[in-house]
């Protein structure tokens, strides 16, 4: 199941957080052939996220890995359509992306995307490290193999949650000059 929830963080705790990420420089990362621009996240909004998701789904959680994503129009163009099957090792329930830069696209619709695969569906089974590898390779960036499901749109401060296995991407594939920035989490129950 893929829920939203909009003012996800207090007014006081988002403005501090999204100033801070505002003033921070963001760092290539490259990982294979792709390069992500991350900021690491910190403590203070790592507890901020996991307590609110605590009470939203009323069991604890374990963050896997967080950070701070940035794209624009010209870095992290592709459009990426993958599950997240494998994170630091680790097989994760769920995967959050939180809003945190306003929408300056000219565009109308802009988020996050859910896809349906041509032969797996809109979920990624459990598929050998190659196979995974193979399909990002070849396929993470060709839409005839995909068919678009929806899009829960980019709004400041709104949170999405859905299970890790699920194909999703950036939406569109281009961000705006100002720049697209999130907050990604990654965890499991327990």
């Amino acid at each position: 199941m893929i829920y939203f929830v909009d003012d996800f963080l207090d007014k006081e705790s988002y403005d501090l957080i999204s100033k801070q990420v505002e003033d921070s420089e963001f760092e290539e990362v490259v990982v294979g052939d792709k390069s992500f621009w991350i900021v690491p996240s910190n403590g203070m909004m790592d507890i901020a996220v996991t307590s609110r998701l605590e009470a939203i789904e009323g069991r604890p959680i374990r963050n896997i890995l967080s950070f701070f994503r940035m794209s624009s129009e010209i870095c992290d163009t592709d459009w990426r359509i993958h599950s997240d099957q494998k994170i630091n090792g680790e097989q994760p329930d769920r995967a959050i992306v939180l809003f945190v830069s306003e929408n300056h696209s000219d565009i109308e619709l802009t988020g996050t995307a859910f896809w349906e695969h041509e032969e797996y569906g809109h979920v990624m089974p459990r598929v050998s490290n190659e196979e995974f590898d193979r399909m990002l390779k070849e396929e993470a960036n060709d839409t005839c193999r995909w068919k678009l499901n929806t899009v829960i749109g980019h709004r400041e401060n709104r949170l999405i949650s859905y299970p890790s296995s699920y194909f999703h991407s950036k939406y569109p594939n281009k961000s705006w000059k100002e720049r697209r920035m999130i907050f990604v989490m990654f965890y499991s129950y327990g």
